[in-house]
């Protein structure tokens, strides 16, 4: 239980990692127009400051609808540029720790918020790629659309690729 905890967590810390930042929040590190039209690709680094582990049925072990649920700081560079939360929620899950999670998350910068959801598999060797779908927005990126790439460095941190159309 406390392996299938551990790596649930540093996967919701890779989604919240995920979570996005504006190019405009912060001085620019690898950012630039990306492939297609009207895209913005650039690099985030989120930092997980509070995490938890919601065991609903009390079993100790993984069941459906366990919750995880992170928060932390988004960065460019060195400078925080926003903060995070996500809440993920365990839909499916086999015996011998393979399991899936449905991942809310919200980016909170100072010309407005962005969402992000979607559901990846996670097995005893990590989650793999990640990309979830940017499904919205407040403010200046109240028409944001696209989707973000995470790479868990730690079980605190997460490197993403943004791939952000307003």
């Amino acid at each position: 239980m406390r392996r299938f905890k551990q790596v649930a967590m540093s996967v919701v810390t890779g989604f919240a990692a995920l979570l996005f930042c504006a190019p405009s929040a912060s001085a620019s590190t690898g950012s630039g127009p990306g492939p297609n039209p009207g895209e913005e690709v650039f690099q985030l680094v989120a930092k997980q400051t509070q995490g938890g582990f919601v065991d609903v049925d009390g079993s100790g072990g993984p069941s459906l609808g366990d919750e995880y649920v992170v928060s932390g700081n988004l960065l460019r560079g060195s400078s925080v540029v926003g903060t995070y939360s996500e809440i993920c929620t365990l839909t499916r899950f086999d015996p011998v720790d393979q399991f899936d999670l449905q991942c809310a998350a919200d980016l909170s910068l100072p010309q407005g918020q962005l969402t992000v959801q979607g559901r990846f598999n996670v097995t005893t060797a990590g989650p793999g790629n990640i990309d979830l779908a940017i499904t919205g927005g407040t403010g200046r990126y109240r028409t944001a659309h696209g989707y973000i790439h995470a790479v868990n460095v730690s079980d605190t941190e997460t490197h993403f690729t943004v791939h952000l159309t307003l």
